[in-house]
């Protein structure tokens, strides 16, 4: 068998998110994945290794670095590989570029829970931070909400501006005020302390939270979990992994029972109009694994 290799400009022109939304539809319809994850720390820096099988769909193996620092000598923060597998014999199949998968998994993986989630007729977005992911949530949000008016915060207010033109959207300086003012709302930092604070959250919004990947890491407070419906995209990768979640439940300021579901399970995505929904982005493997599939059958079928 001919191992494909997919490069992310000849990838990333044939992906589309409506598309990719529909593959996460139908993943999570296959039996549930096996998912083992390894972290290595080395303060600030980390090494996350997720794998993923599922039947039907194969294996995929993600490693990735990311090393804060690299960004002051203008280096990626995040660099790392994916291999995808075959469900059938094991054998490798493709190699795709890690910024390609993680572009389109991270951010689809947010755009899938808003559009089961958010108000369809939202008029206001916000998204707090200026890096890549950010960036690409702004094209996922326009794919789903496209009359939406999408506003950017950031703590650097040159990188703010620049995050700004470069995409066509709105800096604001407020982050109380523009909390208050937004439909949905997307965190995608890499703060260690909460950025959103509960009392500022209105009934009806939605919170897309993507930044904590780590046990240390948060970008709400207790507050805001407590007044919120909470959902996450897998049980298995967020509960006792990242701090967003695993804090607050052993501090016991918000219980297991308090996570609704996950993708799973999407008929238990519901709200009345004046919920506040959160739905904490964990990134597991099996997600890298279900956009990879869905690539390389995008690709095959060329």
């Amino acid at each position: 068998m001919t191992v494909q290799i997919i490069d992310f400009d000849a990838g990333n022109e044939i992906l589309s998110w409506s598309g990719l939304l529909d593959a996460f539809a139908k993943g999570h319809q296959l039996p549930k994945a096996e998912i083992g994850d390894t972290f290595l720390y080395r303060d600030p820096d980390t090494m996350l290794s997720r794998s993923a099988w599922i039947d039907g769909l194969g294996v995929a193996v993600k490693t990735a670095t990311i090393f804060p620092g690299n960004v002051q000598s203008g280096a990626p923060a995040i660099n790392g590989s994916v291999s995808l597998f075959s469900d059938d014999d094991g054998s490798l199949e493709a190699m795709l570029d890690f910024h390609l998968i993680t572009k389109w998994k991270t951010a689809g993986d947010s755009l899938y829970a808003a559009s089961l989630l958010a108000n369809p007729d939202a008029e206001r977005i916000l998204i707090v931070g200026t890096g890549a992911v950010a960036g690409n949530m702004v094209g996922a949000y326009r794919s789903v909400f496209p009359a939406a008016q999408i506003s950017v915060w950031g703590r650097n207010r040159v990188n703010c501006d620049r995050f700004a033109e470069a995409h066509g959207v709105q800096a604001v300086q407020d982050l109380e005020a523009s909390v208050g003012e937004a439909h949905i709302i997307c965190t995608a930092t890499m703060s260690t302390e909460p950025v959103i604070k509960g009392d500022w959250l209105q009934p009806g919004q939605h919170l897309d939270l993507i930044g904590a990947y780590r046990p240390d890491m948060r970008e709400v407070d207790d507050t805001a979990l407590q007044r919120a419906k909470i959902f996450v995209d897998s049980f298995a990768t967020t509960l006792d992994h990242i701090g967003e979640l695993k804090i607050p439940l052993s501090s016991g300021a918000i219980g297991r029972e308090s996570v609704i579901a996950d993708f799973y399970t999407p008929d238990a995505f519901q709200r009345d109009a004046d919920d506040i929904t959160i739905c904490k982005n964990g990134g597991g493997a099996h997600l890298d694994l279900m956009t990879c599939r869905h690539l390389l059958d995008l690709w095959n079928a060329r």
